[in-house]
């Protein structure tokens, strides 16, 4: 089916469109991206993300007398709570768009992304809607880290290192 362009009135036909052609019928009407503005918010907004689970790990230290590692679990428990608490209110998705990847990077974004997959299939019910549905995203993140655990630990065990405790 020939369709004319605005610009030139050149008769195209769609069933043979190339990607090539597409790229260069559609790059004129594709808007800018803010690059440096987009680094910008994600480095700050990551940032304070990090600050606050800092600030926790802190009170954690303080208030229970933990060490470091001892209030790093309990630290990231928070974080994943108050993303969880944020993305069921609909204001994790609000800050995420301004902010971008800065809120995609910590452990809050994996969190943000299990809840609202949660949320959008619980209507279906509790096993077919939000337990089959809830891992669509987040499944191949938790896959990654499972096979890159598994072959960062043959290669520890086949190099000898690790395994010995005092």
């Amino acid at each position: 089916m020939p369709a004319k362009t605005r610009k030139s009135g050149v008769k195209l036909k769609l069933d043979t469109l190339t990607p090539d052609d597409y790229e260069k019928l559609s790059k004129p009407f594709v808007p800018s991206r803010p690059v440096f503005k987009n680094c910008i918010r994600a480095f700050l907004s990551g940032g304070l993300i990090c600050l606050i689970g800092q600030g926790i790990q802190e009170a954690f230290m303080a208030g229970f007398d933990m060490t470091s590692k001892e209030a790093a679990s309990p630290t990231v428990a928070v974080l994943i709570l108050i993303s969880v608490i944020l993305t069921s209110l609909g204001v994790y998705d609000k800050l995420a768009q301004w902010c971008g990847a800065g809120t995609a990077v910590p452990v809050t974004g994996f969190a943000n992304s299990m809840c609202s997959a949660a949320l959008e299939h619980r209507a279906e019910g509790l096993v077919l809607g939000v337990g089959a549905n809830m891992f669509k995203l987040a499944g191949s993140v938790i896959v990654f880290g499972v096979v890159a655990a598994f072959v960062v630990g043959v290669i520890y065990a086949i190099l000898g290192f690790g395994g010995g405790h005092l």
